[in-house]
């Protein structure tokens, strides 16, 4: 009877161990990251997958990021229309939230399942229902040459930037396919308003050289002197003194990126892990030489030189998200009749 009953104890120990292991991968051993090309290709994608793996022995990280950040959550769209996404995560700029909640995109979230948002300062939380996780931010302005274009060759104002003497001299990005060249969009929209912005983009259009579908394909024709002046951040002197900012009406417009769970993913706990990890002190205190942006966490240590060169712009501004999730849809389809049809 003893020998039975050690057997009986033996094998409920070996079922609960069993259990205790398979319940850290029942939900799945890989975990699928949306996010844009940058993230990858320079940012801190390899830090973040390497690190998180070693704390989930079992578990692969997966980051696809095969183009800019709207082009990234076009093709989630897509996916879900179609019958499902292999994504459980998605990594984004936080103008695309309202179009997300029209799809039943992202899962809300309870500030008691990421314990480290505790140290994200409030004013970073623009979605109520936190669908999105602020895990960086920074505010776009436009970056320009010092090689290329003196101080006083600069121009002040966006009326400015539609003189004859700047033609040809500024990249764009897409508003469509890239959460920067959206930014820039509304910005111009935020100065201009409902009934004057399109009129504004006609008179910017010389000013261009190209448009371009993202951040990473504008950047390169920049750095390449295609042209002086680049729509980008304004801590993009802290990557290189060379590219100095340019700060429009003595503004800069305020860009949040964060982490979403996609409703539906078989990796619910998980992918709260891993926004967690997101935001702890070790990953974002490589924000800012990957991303060269701020870190969401407060509590994370900015190198030293970032008290020079990260420039925050003296009047930030930004379009409320609710004002975004009424008009965007259509601001998009208007700027892009008329980049197309240049009218």
């Amino acid at each position: 009877m003893l020998r039975r009953a050690a057997l009986v104890a033996l094998f409920i120990g070996l079922g609960l161990a069993w259990g205790s292991s398979f319940a850290q991968i029942s939900e799945g051993s890989k975990l699928v990251v949306y996010t844009y090309e940058s993230f990858v290709a320079w940012g801190p994608a390899k830090f973040i997958k390497t690190e998180f793996e070693k704390q989930h022995p079992g578990i692969e990280v997966e980051f696809v990021a095969t183009g800019p950040s709207r082009a990234m959550f076009a093709r989630l769209v897509n996916e879900r229309i179609s019958g499902g996404t292999p994504a459980d995560l998605f990594l984004g700029e936080v103008n695309d939230v309202p179009r997300a909640k029209k799809f039943g995109l992202f899962t809300p979230l309870k500030p008691e399942e990421i314990p480290n948002l505790r140290s994200v300062p409030k004013d970073l939380l623009l979605d109520p229902d936190l669908t999105i996780v602020p895990y960086e931010h920074g505010f776009i302005t436009l970056v320009y040459d010092s090689t290329k274009l003196k101080p006083e060759e600069l121009p002040k104002t966006f009326e400015d930037l539609t003189k004859s003497q700047y033609q040809k001299k500024l990249i764009v990005q897409n508003a469509l396919t890239s959460s920067v060249g959206q930014s820039f969009l509304f910005w111009t929209i935020y100065n201009y308003g409902e009934g004057r912005y399109l009129d504004y983009w006609r008179r910017l259009l010389p000013s261009i050289l190209t448009i371009q579908p993202g951040w990473s394909a504008a950047y390169k024709l920049f750095t390449k002197g295609e042209a002086p002046m680049i729509v980008s951040f304004s801590t993009d002197e802290c990557f290189d003194a060379r590219y100095k900012p340019l700060l429009l009406n003595s503004q800069g417009y305020r860009t949040i990126f964060g982490a979403s769970v996609i409703k539906g993913t078989d990796n619910p706990k998980l992918a709260r892990e891993f926004i967690n990890f997101l935001l702890s002190p070790e990953v974002q205190e490589k924000l800012p030489d990957t991303e060269v942006m701020f870190p969401a966490n407060s509590q994370a240590k900015i190198p030293d030189q970032w008290r020079t060169c990260a420039v925050i712009p003296p009047n930030p501004v930004i379009i409320p998200l609710e004002y975004v999730a009424e008009n965007a849809d259509r601001w998009l389809d208007e700027w892009a009749r008329l980049v197309v049809t240049g009218r």
